[in-house]
């Protein structure tokens, strides 16, 4: 075990990192066909660039795709692998990431949490049950109108203190680390055009989980599904017996899917579902957009054949509708590379012991970077970094399991070199 230690590091910066990092908007744009999807993402990488650089990371720098590629070299006389953490810089879409005002509630005591900028949103106590498990820590909300950030600025900023922490604590013993931060994960892109060959890395944990102690292995695997409806657009002064809107057709298509199940709404733990996120289009055409889940990939198939059924029993009232059905492989669930390496699990549940949290294996409703970038080579489970309820204003993150998941990323590269 290393003999440093690591439990007693006070001096930490990842509040005031994190604080400094959710006021700039780095919102993504599913709809953008650039990459990364929006400019100002940007903003914040170069700026992570900047404080890696200013902490003695010689190699950091922001390629073409707006990833941020970093290197903390091995002190170790040991053959160590190199480890990487990944955060993504981008947030959701769902909710304005525009001008968020972080409010730190210090030493909180169980009251509901009314958010100044818009006091009709509340986080309360009964409704965010690990809200008990922060009496007396300090808890980061945003002011009431925009989201918070903490999916994952939080990750984000645990990964850059403990990044300068090592670089100021060379009797921490590691190999070789790696950072990598991505844009658009929040819209499914985020390791598009990764280079893991110039990376270097032999595996690597993502920063981007929710409660303290938990460290994740499996994931949704995940389908994207684009519906296609050509309907009949004529003047509509004349068009009795004659138009059928494809808009009205696609309408019918969402109404026909399951009320009581195989829907986010009705569904929990291990459930796969089919669900409409987005709709567009006219008379003419329309378009629905689903995201098809389960945690088990042989089943998406059977969920995609559900769908096409109930599409053609819709469109069989309409001879003069035609429809396209396209399926985009979007991630699939990382248990399937992550067993072959139980190592990293292993050492990441150690690593979570020993800041003296009780470690949780735990599966995830929806999927990271590290879920392609299992399959692309790089196994990589998910690391808690702290933040509940997000892509919503109700989004919190408390300080205390921000300084937590440092010190599990500082156990596990010292774990790593142990064990080397």
């Amino acid at each position: 075990m290393s003999s440093f230690p690591i439990n007693s590091i006070s001096d930490f910066e990842v509040v005031a990192r994190f604080m400094r990092y959710v006021q700039i908007d780095t919102e993504s744009d599913p709809q953008s066909n650039s990459f990364p999807s929006t400019a100002k993402q940007k903003d914040l990488s170069r700026l992570l660039v900047e404080e890696l650089q200013q902490i003695g990371v010689a190699d950091a720098h922001l390629d073409a795709h707006g990833y941020v590629y970093a290197t903390i070299p091995s002190n170790s006389d040991k053959n160590v692998p190199v480890i990487c953490f990944c955060s993504h810089v981008d947030t959701s879409p769902d909710c304005s990431g525009a001008q968020v005002k972080p409010l730190l509630h210090a030493n909180y005591q169980g009251q509901d949490l009314v958010l100044p900028d818009d006091p009709s949103v509340v986080i309360r106590f009964g409704e965010h049950p690990d809200l008990k498990n922060q009496i007396g820590h300090d808890v980061i909300t945003a002011s009431g109108t925009t989201l918070l950030g903490a999916d994952d600025k939080a990750g984000v900023a645990e990964i850059m203190d403990a990044a300068r922490l090592l670089m100021s604590h060379p009797e921490i013993k590691h190999g070789t680390i790696k950072i990598l931060f991505t844009p658009d994960e929040e819209i499914g892109k985020g390791v598009n055009h990764v280079d893991l060959d110039k990376l270097g890395a032999d595996f690597g944990y993502t920063m981007d989980g929710e409660r303290a102690g938990t460290i994740e292995d499996e994931t949704f695997s995940a389908d994207g599904v684009q519906v296609t409806i050509q309907g009949v657009s004529v003047h509509p002064g004349f068009a009795k017996g004659k138009m059928v809107s494809a808009l009205k057709v696609a309408a019918e298509v969402i109404r026909a899917l399951p009320k009581d199940r195989l829907s986010p709404e009705t569904t929990s733990k291990k459930e796969g579902f089919v669900h409409p996120n987005h709709l567009q289009g006219g008379v003419d055409s329309a378009a629905i957009d689903f995201i098809i889940r389960d945690h088990l990939t042989a089943n998406l198939e059977k969920h995609e054949a559900e769908l096409r059924a109930i599409i053609d029993d819709v469109i069989a009232r309409y001879p003069a509708v035609t429809y396209q059905f396209k399926v985009n492989e979007q991630y699939r669930n990382m248990k399937e590379v992550l067993d072959q390496h139980p190592q990293i699990m292993e050492i990441g549940l150690e690593a979570i012991s020993r800041t003296g949290l009780v470690p949780e294996r735990r599966s995830i409703r929806g999927g990271t970077d590290g879920s392609r970038l299992s399959f692309m080579g790089l196994p990589c489970p998910n690391v808690f970094a702290g933040g509940h309820a997000f892509h919503g204003k109700m989004e919190w993150v408390s300080r205390q399991d921000m300084e937590q998941a440092v010190r599990t990323i500082l156990h596990i590269v010292t774990i790593w070199e142990e064990r080397a």
